[in-house]
């Protein structure tokens, strides 16, 4: 047993790994939920042995104030002065490229599906649906707008000005972070920030990103920046399984997918989302 240990530390296994390295951080599929990749940043973030990050996205986006939560841990982690370097795959784009602008570098392919900067909220109507089969839903509520955005009645004028407002303000905190993190003027964002969709390319050229290359290309540069070389030894936390729990409550991202339909997250309140609507 103890030979088999040095043996693991030596190849770099979890748990048992001893000297310098790099964690490498996944965040995959819809993001719908902060909490576990929080508990896991803290995780390293205490992690003596833990010298810079690498941040692997491979996500259309999500809900807003999670993608907003992880990037704000993610730069509490470059503000530590421990090298972020972020790699994106086939799709980092809207609240995936939030997450992104953490890092102190982003990485991505040539036909990485990145940019999308904008909000979205979908508000269904079955208001002619439920009279078809007649069904009403009788509401009491303490003001005008207090039943805003349900699915049981049509979107008034004034429901509108007010989710316009709503989107706009959360619309221009992401402009105003890739401003910010970017280096580019308020100009230069809001010209390629109406929604489109850019390759990873196309994303290098304007400035959004830092260079074309790939995950490990993203584990060599953390690595020298943290001095430890171009081959780092990683620490990678292994997942869990997922139960049937964790599919019905959206846990996984195949129970994340029914939140990204209109019906799917109920009709207590409509959602915000950086995300690619397809």
């Amino acid at each position: 047993m103890v030979l088999t240990g040095v043996i693991l530390a030596i190849r770099g296994g979890d748990g048992l790994a001893l000297g310098d390295r790099i964690a490498l951080i996944e965040i995959d599929g819809v993001i719908s939920d902060d909490r576990k990749l929080l508990k896991q940043l803290g995780e390293y973030r205490d992690d003596a042995r833990v010298k810079g990050y690498v941040v692997a996205i491979n996500s259309p986006g999500g809900v807003v104030g999670p993608s907003q939560s992880i990037y704000r841990e993610l730069r509490r982690l470059r503000e530590d002065g421990k090298p972020v370097v972020a790699s994106i795959g086939g799709v980092g784009a809207s609240g995936g490229y939030l997450v992104a602008l953490a890092a102190d570098s982003i990485l991505v392919l040539p036909g990485t599906l990145t940019g999308s900067i904008g909000v979205i909220m979908e508000v269904p109507n079955a208001a002619e649906l439920m009279d078809k089969v007649g069904v009403q839903v009788e509401v009491v509520k303490s003001a005008e707008h207090k039943d805003i955005g349900s699915p049981f009645r049509p979107m008034g004028e004034g429901d509108r000005v007010l989710l316009d407002s709503l989107i706009q303000d959360v619309y221009g905190q992401f402009v105003e972070t890739v401003v910010e993190e970017r280096g580019l003027s308020r100009e230069q964002v809001l010209a390629v920030a109406d929604g489109r969709v850019i390759s990873g390319r196309q994303a290098a050229a304007l400035g959004l990103v830092d260079g074309i290359g790939n995950l490990t290309d993203a584990i060599a540069i953390a690595g020298r920046m943290a001095g430890l070389g171009s081959k780092p030894s990683l620490l990678r936390r292994k997942e869990d399984a997922p139960t049937l729990m964790d599919v019905l409550l959206a846990r996984t991202p195949l129970g994340r997918l029914r939140e990204l339909t209109p019906l799917g997250a109920g009709h207590a309140a409509p959602t915000l989302k950086y995300v690619v609507p397809f």
